[in-house]
């Protein structure tokens, strides 16, 4: 840090490298942080410094980001990436959850699962997941493309948005920014979740909630 800026800036072998600079260095990977005089502290981590990047982003208010990512990565990409892991996240725990609790498709493969944790390996027996792994892999490179178009500024898009359901956001400004903000929230809370799940039902054998 030097006159209160700091930026990321690429290195030649291809690692990411934090340098000091005074003025803000040319090309597209570059963020630069400028500090007030008094540091400012994030909100959601009080002992942390408030990463300045986040202004202007949805949850800025917060100052989140207690690995300080965004001091060596674009805020575009890791809002995407941050946003895209939440949703599956978000889904794949509510989908966990009913198959626990005895929810199923029609059909005897579907029906033959005893639990969430083992209908993974079911389904490749089944010979269901090559398909579903086909158009996952489709669709990540859809979004793949979305995300440089939009991060380099050729589409008007912001990070995580693939042009669904937008028209059922609020049509206030303040509104629609609360309602992004609760679903970059509960999307990392499901990222826990998930994990907290998986882990259960791996160590106890158990089916949710592991009782």
């Amino acid at each position: 840090i030097q006159n209160g800026s700091i930026c990321a800036l690429p290195s030649r072998i291809g690692r990411t490298q934090l340098r000091a600079v005074q003025k803000l260095s040319e090309g597209p990977y570059v963020e630069t942080e400028t500090y007030p005089k008094e540091m400012e502290m994030s909100a959601a981590v009080p002992f942390l410094r408030y990463p300045q990047v986040l202004k202007g982003w949805v949850g800025e208010e917060k100052g989140f980001d207690p690995l300080g990512v965004t001091d060596a990565l674009p805020v575009y990409w890791v809002r995407e990436a941050e946003l895209k892991h939440g949703r599956v996240c978000m889904l794949a725990t509510v989908g966990w959850i009913a198959t626990d609790l005895g929810f199923r498709f029609p059909g005897d493969k579907f029906q033959s699962v005893s639990n969430a944790f083992e209908a993974h390996d079911k389904m490749v027996e089944a010979g269901y997941m090559l398909p579903f792994l086909g158009a996952i892999g489709t669709f990540e490179l859809y979004s793949l493309w979305l995300l440089f178009k939009g991060w380099e500024k050729e589409v008007n898009r912001d990070a995580g948005d693939f042009f669904l359901g937008k028209q059922f956001l609020p049509k206030e400004p303040e509104k629609e920014k609360d309602m992004r903000l609760k679903e970059l929230e509960n999307g990392r809370l499901a990222m826990f979740a998930f994990s907290g799940i998986v882990t259960q039902a791996a160590i106890t054998g158990k089916t949710w909630p592991f009782m």
